[in-house]
């Protein structure tokens, strides 16, 4: 029996030591809403990059719910699930420390609000998403892949403020990030 679990020992660690490099690490996202490109980076390079479809409202970035835009700033991934709508779901921080002090200094959110969003942020939880600036900012699939669905992803920005790609995308996606993981949107 000790032979056997030491062999079992020995497989684990040297499978282990044999994994790929790019299974997960200090890995950040740069979303280029320009481009419609989102980029894994290690050490500032460029080691993937995918065509994400981004929020249909506009170029500016988000300021309230319901606008479509998608947000611009640093952000940081907290966490990942499955969704039936979307297949995978990345959920950000959104809104961030950044978002708030902006929304209180235009009258948008309260100081209560602005306190809140920013005791989130200090203490790593999720920051309130039901303020006036919105929430449930993410990186998502696109569900059900249908051909009309595919040619709409590739042609458009069809999003409600998230940033999407293709459900085996997304997957992929999975292999370089944590929670923690930053992800910086710029235009």
């Amino acid at each position: 029996m000790k032979k056997l679990s030491a062999s079992v020992l020995i497989m684990l660690v040297s499978l282990i030591w044999q994994m790929p490099a790019w299974a997960k690490g200090d890995y950040q996202l740069l979303i280029k809403r320009s481009e419609q490109r989102l980029i894994v980076q290690k050490d500032g390079k460029p080691v993937r990059s995918f065509h994400v479809a981004l929020g249909s409202g506009g170029r500016s970035g988000k300021l309230e719910a319901g606008d479509r835009k998608t947000p611009l700033g640093e952000y940081h991934i907290v966490q990942v699930r499955d969704s039936d709508r979307f297949h995978l779901f990345i959920q950000l921080d959104y809104p961030s420390v950044r978002d708030a002090i902006n929304a209180l200094k235009a009258g948008r959110i309260n100081k209560d609000e602005y306190r809140k969003i920013l005791d989130a942020h200090i203490f790593g939880q999720l920051p309130p998403q039901n303020t006036s600036l919105g929430g449930a900012i993410g990186i998502h699939g696109i569900g059900e892949e249908t051909k009309d669905k595919l040619k709409i992803h590739q042609l458009a920005n069809w999003t409600q403020g998230c940033i999407a790609l293709r459900n085996k995308e997304v997957e992929q996606l999975t292999r370089y990030i944590d929670k923690g993981t930053t992800v910086t949107i710029t235009d």
